[in-house]
């Protein structure tokens, strides 16, 4: 799908695994503030099972764009089911990430235009509650797109446990 400019959004399928787990690790280092050369093997090898399972069973949606067929970004969005609420009856929750544009093609939509693809096609979907985690990079995308901070939610981590 064209937008009037040189990029080209492709819906990720099964054939397009290498990229996004590659995408995913480039994610990984940048927002994680990993130097280049970090062991990220584990992760790869379970990004790419991920990948395989969530794709194939519909859990995960990406798309990846193009210019000139080079690829210049990409995002994806992961369904899910809690227990129903009040405000979501339903449980499903999607969680969007792995967006990135290659830092040649920044601050030219394309970013806002891959989030509106993975946003519609939540709704679509019937999704209620979509979140995710912003790097400060991003914090203003998904602001203007109309995410709101949320002071609710608490975590524990690995370390903590």
């Amino acid at each position: 799908m064209a937008d009037g400019s040189n990029y080209i959004w492709k819906k990720a399928g099964i054939e397009d695994i290498s990229q996004l787990v590659e995408t995913r690790i480039t994610v990984l280092l940048a927002a994680n503030r990993l130097p280049e050369g970090t062991d990220m093997s584990e992760v790869e090898r379970e990004t790419r099972a991920y990948y395989e399972r969530a794709l194939a069973d519909g859990t995960h949606v990406a798309y990846l764009v193009f210019e000139s067929g080079n690829f210049v970004g990409a995002g994806g969005i992961s369904y899910y089911a809690v227990m129903p609420t009040y405000h979501n009856p339903t449980g499903r929750k999607a969680y969007v990430m792995n967006m990135y544009t290659h830092p040649g093609h920044r601050r030219r939509g394309i970013a806002y235009k891959t989030l509106d693809l993975l946003v519609n096609d939540a709704r679509e979907k019937g999704i209620m509650e979509i979140t995710l985690e912003a790097t400060e990079m991003g914090r203003a995308l998904y602001e203007r797109y109309g995410f709101t901070q949320m002071n609710s939610e608490m975590e524990l981590t690995a370390h903590s446990l």
